[in-house]
C-alpha cells in the first residue's frame, strides 16, 4: 500500500513528487476567470488546497469576487485561502511559496505580439528562476476544460530525472492523460567522429545506435520501479533526440502537440547561465506548451 499523506512517496528507491499545496498569483485582469479555473481543477485532481496569493492590500470586495469566479467548484469541496501582501510582485510571491510551504506555483506566460509564440514574462521568469518550489506555466488557460492526453518528460542522465519521471507518471495518472513520451536529449558531442565520408557516416550511425540502445535501457530500468497504477493502462514511449538540451526537447513537445512538458529544475543559476541560455532557459524563452518544471 502506498501513502499519499506525505508529500513524496518512495517506492523502490524513487521518489514520487507530491503537490500537497498549489499557489497562484491573482491579478484582477482579463484572464482572473481562466487562471483560477485552471488552479481549482488542478488543485482538486491532485487533492491540494488552493492558495490565492494577491500582491495588494486586503479587501472584502476581492475576497468576494474571487469566491463569486470559485462558487463552481463549492460542491467539489475546493479548499483555497487568499493571501495578500504588499510589495515587490517577486518578494511577494515567493516569500508566500515558502510561508505557506506551497509545492507547485502557477504562472501564466505571455503570447508574443503578432506570433503564436509564448514566453515567460519578467517577472514570471525572476520567480521561476528563485523559487524553491515546482513552477508550472500556463500558455492558454481556459474557463472549459482541455483534456492533458500527452505529456513529455525530459529523460537526461541526471541525479534528479528518475524523480522527474515518476512524478510525470503519478501527474499522468492524475489528470487521465492518455501517453508519456520521455525524450532522452544526447548531445552530438558523445558520437566523436567527424563525418567526411560514407565509412565514417556508418562508423556514427552505428554510435547513435548503441547510445540510443543504452539510454533506452536506462530509462526502461526507471520505469520499471514506478509502481504499476500509475505506469498501467498509458502508451509508453521513449524517444531519443540528438541535439542541444532544453532547445530539442522543447521543439519535440512542439511537434508531437504534447499538452504538457515535464522538465528537471535547474540546479543553479548564474549570470552565465542568463546570459548564454540553455537547459531551462531555451524552454523559457519560447514555451512549447504547458511546461512542469520540477523542483
Amino acid at each position: 500500500m502506498l501513502s499519499f499523506k506525505s508529500k513524496k512517496i518512495n517506492y523502490k528507491g524513487v521518489s514520487l513528487k507530491l503537490f500537497k499545496s498549489i499557489g497562484i498569483g491573482v491579478a484582477f485582469s482579463p484572464n482572473l476567470k481562466a487562471n483560477l479555473f485552471e488552479a481549482a481543477r488542478l488543485s482538486l485532481f491532485l487533492d491540494s488546497k488552493l492558495f490565492l496569493i494577491h500582491v495588494g492590500n486586503p479587501s472584502e470586495d476581492k475576497i468576494k469576487a474571487l469566491k463569486i469566479i470559485l462558487a463552481p467548484f463549492k460542491k467539489d469541496q475546493l479548499d483555497f485561502e487568499v493571501v495578500f501582501k504588499t510589495g515587490n510582485p517577486v518578494d511577494v510571491i515567493l516569500n508566500a511559496t515558502e510561508t505557506h510551504n506551497i509545492d507547485l506555483l502557477i504562472l501564466g506566460a505571455v503570447q508574443r505580439e503578432r506570433f503564436f509564440k509564448y514566453y515567460v514574462g519578467s517577472i514570471a521568469r525572476k520567480i521561476t528562476r528563485k523559487a524553491k518550489c515546482s513552477i508550472l506555466l500556463l500558455i492558454k488557460p481556459s474557463v472549459e476544460r482541455v483534456r492533458c492526453q500527452h505529456i513529455v518528460v525530459n529523460g537526461l542522465k541526471d541525479p534528479k530525472t528518475e524523480q522527474t519521471i515518476a512524478s510525470a507518471f503519478y501527474v499522468a495518472k492524475k489528470l487521465q492523460a492518455e501517453k508519456i513520451t520521455v525524450v532522452e536529449e544526447i548531445k552530438q558531442e558523445q558520437i566523436k567522429i567527424k563525418v567526411d565520408d560514407d565509412i565514417s557516416l556508418r562508423r556514427a550511425n552505428i554510435v547513435k545506435e548503441r547510445i540510443t540502445l543504452r539510454e533506452n535501457s536506462r530509462i526502461k530500468d526507471i520505469i520499471k520501479d514506478i509502481p504499476k497504477e500509475y505506469t498501467e493502462k498509458i502508451v509508453i514511449k521513449t524517444q531519443p533526440i540528438f541535439g542541444k538540451q532544453g532547445y530539442s526537447i522543447g521543439h519535440y513537445a512542439q511537434i508531437s502537440r504534447a499538452d504538457l512538458l515535464v522538465m528537471n529544475a535547474p540546479s543553479k543559476m548564474t549570470f552565465w547561465d542568463r546570459l548564454f541560455p540553455h537547459d531551462i532557459e531555451h524552454i523559457l524563452t519560447e514555451l512549447p506548451t504547458d511546461v512542469l518544471i520540477l523542483q
